[in-house]
């Protein structure tokens, strides 16, 4: 693996030609204990890495169990408790964040706030590492069925969950003049261990149904957490480094990147492929309409304040989900990092279901 010089000792945003090739690097990954991170950390490890993982004490560490890596105390959210684990570090993944709360100001804390911090207590290092934040296609907002998102384009979320992302982004960009960063915005991700998936899964596998938000043929892009871990990692050795002040919509694209497989689907090609995965001769489409959507949102937002745990489905993902086609663009990833998402996604959809099976989720 491939690991830049220390930052200033080359110019900014160009690629350092006495990069050398290293054994072992040591690496900080925040959210290790979440799907992403569960992939993340694995491959990490097999390449020889010294692994460490932000853990709070609530943490839930039972995916790392009997990893050969290493913990450090430390809450994203609190500032003064990231120095000690950012130090030393050749490269920090920060993957940690919010995707769902009843608390509007809980995202904004975790997602802009805590990428904050993180980016702070890099750059406070003799020598900061490489910061690769993981931020979302929500970040950005959706597309149009015709034309993907590109890094270029003017950012314009429309949930809650979005603009916190951004504002993480936003957050980091403020230090790019201090040490090398790189955004990567996924799009829905899915693979093995991901509960978020299940939740489309498991009314296909049980009934062989598949809900579609929407009258109207929007597209969404995918990609599986193997592939996306891929770019991660490329996008940490290869990737152009975020401008701290850029004067035009090319220079605020330069070192973000999109994460997308091979090809783009309508909800219903994604639930007929995940029929198809699960042994299904044939998936039944139901398409839902906007009021159903939103009643049902507003029912399950009234559930978990009363139960006070945040389900998938809330109002702010049901915004997401009226938004249209969410769509993005990885041609930046596979001109600039060599990127490509290797197995078709009806494998990565078998392969998923497998393991939803293996391990007695469905």
């Amino acid at each position: 693996m491939l690991f830049y010089a220390p930052y200033g000792s080359y110019p900014s945003n160009e690629l350092n030609p006495t990069a050398i090739t290293v054994k072992m690097a040591k690496i900080l990954v925040t959210g290790a204990s979440g799907f992403i991170g569960y992939h993340l950390v694995q491959r990490l490890l097999a390449a020889q890495h010294e692994v460490t993982c932000l853990a709070r004490k609530s943490s839930r560490l039972d995916r790392l169990a009997g990893l050969n890596v290493r913990f450090a105390d430390g809450d994203i959210t609190n500032a003064e408790s990231l120095s000690a684990a950012v130090r030393g570090k050749d490269a920090v993944y920060h993957l940690a964040g919010s995707v769902k709360s009843l608390d509007v100001d809980q995202l904004f804390r975790v997602n802009r706030d805590g990428t904050a911090h993180v980016a702070r207590a890099c750059a406070d290092q003799l020598t900061p590492p490489v910061l690769l934040v993981v931020s979302s296609l929500s970040a950005m907002g959706p597309s149009t069925p015709r034309r993907p998102r590109l890094a270029s384009d003017i950012p314009a979320p429309v949930s809650y969950y979005g603009r916190s992302k951004l504002a993480g982004e936003q957050m980091a960009r403020q230090w790019a003049d201090k040490m090398p960063i790189t955004i990567v915005r996924p799009p829905i991700v899915f693979g093995e261990a991901d509960p978020a998936m299940l939740e489309i899964f498991r009314p296909i596998a049980r009934c062989g149904i598949h809900l579609v938000p929407s009258w109207r043929t929007h597209r969404v892009s995918l990609i599986h957490a193997e592939d996306l871990v891929t770019e991660l990692i490329l996008a940490v050795n290869h990737g152009k480094r975020l401008v701290a002040n850029p004067t035009d919509a090319v220079a605020a694209g330069q070192g973000c990147y999109f994460a997308a497989a091979e090809q783009d689907l309508t909800f219903p090609q994604m639930g007929r492929m995940i029929g198809e995965a699960l042994g299904r001769c044939r998936t039944f489409v139901v398409r839902v309409n906007a009021v159903t959507v939103w009643t049902v949102a507003f029912v399950a937002t009234a559930i978990s304040r009363l139960r006070g745990q945040s389900f998938y489905l809330n109002i702010d993902k049901a915004r997401e989900a009226r938004a249209g086609s969410w769509t993005c663009s990885n041609e930046s990833a596979v001109r600039e990092l060599g990127f490509a998402a290797r197995v078709p996604l009806r494998e990565r959809f078998a392969q998923t279901a497998r393991w939803y099976r293996d391990n007695h989720w469905l």
